[in-house]
């Protein structure tokens, strides 16, 4: 019965998803009766692709078939070599921080979507079909429940490929799978291919392409407030660390950041350390080093 109550709601979580057309959700669940973009300018450029991984198949979530609104839905037996075209929308600060419908936390600042029959947790590589920008996300979620929509991305991922002003994008959407080996197919086929937008080893590797993880505080088109947040950082912590000034289509941004990090474990403890001090609002990234 819980997981059937869950399903409804992420049903009604794309009513709202989309940013042209919020509706009402009454729902004690959500501080938010409207879902909406996070305020201030939210740098996503430099946001790095989930990064596609094995893992065991598990329960939560993969119920088929499952009914949403009276409408039955099925749950693929394996995401290996799927790849359809159709409408993505986006989900963001309403339900950022509430559970997903395998019991991991929404986070609206990752990469990651929610699907109506794609196995979870698995991973898609999502391409705009009108600017042609690709990203990878995590696909941890149930929905949309929309229309005919196909996909929904958080808003970080929706903000990549350049859609989140608009609330909606057409899109190809092709699965990643990754066998226990480590090698993975995208749509059934070797991955990553020539000319991929994402190298998994480049998100782990410091060296590769003289490229580093990074944990991003912050993201200013003006210096001053980067400088602020720079200082008020190194206060707190021993990191190394810096501004970091980059030309984007959206204009120039200073960014704040902790790093480089040799691995993500290492970035990882350094934000959770971050995050006791105040800075909850940081991001793990890929950036030149």
């Amino acid at each position: 019965m819980k997981r059937h109550v869950l399903l409804l709601v992420f049903g009604v979580l794309v009513l709202a998803g989309c940013a042209s057309s919020p509706e009402p959700d009454h729902s004690s669940r959500y501080t938010l009766s409207q879902d909406r973009a996070p305020s201030g300018n939210f740098d996503a450029s430099g946001l790095a692709d989930a990064t596609p991984r094995f893992e065991e198949p598990r329960r939560a979530g993969n119920k088929s078939p499952y009914q949403v609104w009276g409408k039955e839905y099925h749950v693929v037996g394996s995401n290996d070599g799927y790849v359809q075209r159709g409408t993505a929308s986006w989900y963001g600060e309403k339900f950022h921080g509430h559970k997903t419908s395998n019991g991991e936390v929404f986070d609206m600042y990752e990469m990651s979507a929610a699907h109506k029959s794609l196995r979870i947790p698995g991973y898609a590589r999502v391409t705009n079909l009108d600017n042609g920008r690709s990203v990878v996300v995590r696909v941890n979620d149930r929905g949309p429940f929309h229309g005919d929509r196909l996909i929904d991305l958080s808003y970080a991922a929706a903000k990549k490929l350049g859609y989140q002003g608009r609330g909606t994008a057409r899109v190809e959407v092709a699965a990643i799978t990754v066998s226990p080996d480590g090698s993975m197919t995208l749509a059934g086929k070797p991955f990553p291919e020539s000319g991929a937008p994402v190298d998994a080893k480049r998100l782990t590797d410091p060296g590769a392409a003289s490229e580093a993880l990074f944990v991003q505080l912050g993201s200013f088109s003006q210096r001053n407030p980067a400088e602020a947040l720079l200082d008020r950082a190194r206060r707190a912590v021993a990191n190394p660390m810096r501004v970091r000034e980059v030309e984007t289509a959206s204009g120039r941004f200073h960014r704040v950041q902790v790093g480089p990090f040799r691995d993500e474990d290492e970035a990882l403890r350094a934000q959770s350390l971050l995050e006791t001090h105040g800075f909850g609002q940081s991001i793990l990234l890929t950036d030149t080093h």
